[in-house]
């Protein structure tokens, strides 16, 4: 009787769209246990792990993602309010952006270029497709803006969106070891870092573990990086003749 309670329960479940949305609930919130116990290491960020915990729940109960997607879009359509949300402690701290302004904008070229050209150079020399060199290109942009560039250039916007994941999540380990070689104390240095080159992730990370001045600058980093992108990545493919 129970078994077939249970199956009853999971054929209601699973015909739901809204179960898409409580297992997503349920999968960060235990990814951001296990992240405290684990004393907030960037290497189990709580969006890394969620992701693999969803691929495992999707795999393991045999749903496509678009089934997936019908209850996770409530979430995603929260993407876009919290990334303007951003803008709130930016204006907290908007003095110190000002007199900062020319050498923020100048780092985050620095940053695009440097990013973009040691890709694409490596990926190159090491004999990836066109299509697979063109999906890298923005991968230190956040997610909805990379791929949409990675579409307009000629990428694969799927791909392009799981290297963006991929160097969030490294940026978050390696970032703060390299704070510490260099010494590099200011909160705000340190999340404009995080953000040019972690992007969404990165801005979490500095949120949650550095504090509001070092997320402000974070979110700012990822903003101007996803918009310069947007402009100078085409035109960096036709220099380099992709």
């Amino acid at each position: 009787m129970k078994v077939a309670a249970l199956d009853q329960l999971w054929v209601y479940l699973s015909g739901n769209p809204l179960l898409s949305l409580l297992v997503t609930l349920l999968a960060f919130l235990l990814s951001v246990r296990i992240n405290k116990l684990a004393g907030g290491t960037p290497v189990l960020h709580p969006v890394i792990l969620s992701i693999a915990m969803l691929i495992a729940f999707l795999l393991l109960v045999d749903m496509d993602y678009a089934t997936y997607f019908e209850g996770a879009q409530f979430i995603h359509f929260l993407l876009g309010p919290a990334t303007v949300a951003l803008a709130v402690p930016l204006y907290d701290h908007r003095e110190r952006v000002r007199s900062m302004l020319v050498p923020l904008v100048l780092a985050c070229l620095a940053g695009i270029f440097t990013a973009v050209l040691t890709t694409v150079g490596m990926a190159l020399v090491m004999g990836a497709q066109r299509a697979t060199v063109l999906s890298l290109a923005p991968r230190s942009v956040t997610s909805p803006i990379a791929m949409g560039v990675a579409e307009q250039v000629g990428g694969i916007p799927s791909l392009a969106a799981g290297l963006v994941l991929l160097t969030g999540a490294v940026g978050c380990v390696v970032g703060p070891l390299l704070f510490k070689i260099f010494k590099i104390k200011d909160p705000a240095v340190k999340g404009f870092t995080l953000g040019l080159a972690a992007h969404g992730i990165g801005t979490a990370h500095s949120f949650a573990q550095i504090g509001a001045i070092a997320g402000a600058f974070s979110g700012l980093a990822m903003g101007l990086t996803g918009l310069l992108t947007a402009f100078l990545l085409p035109m960096i493919i036709k220099l380099v003749g992709l």
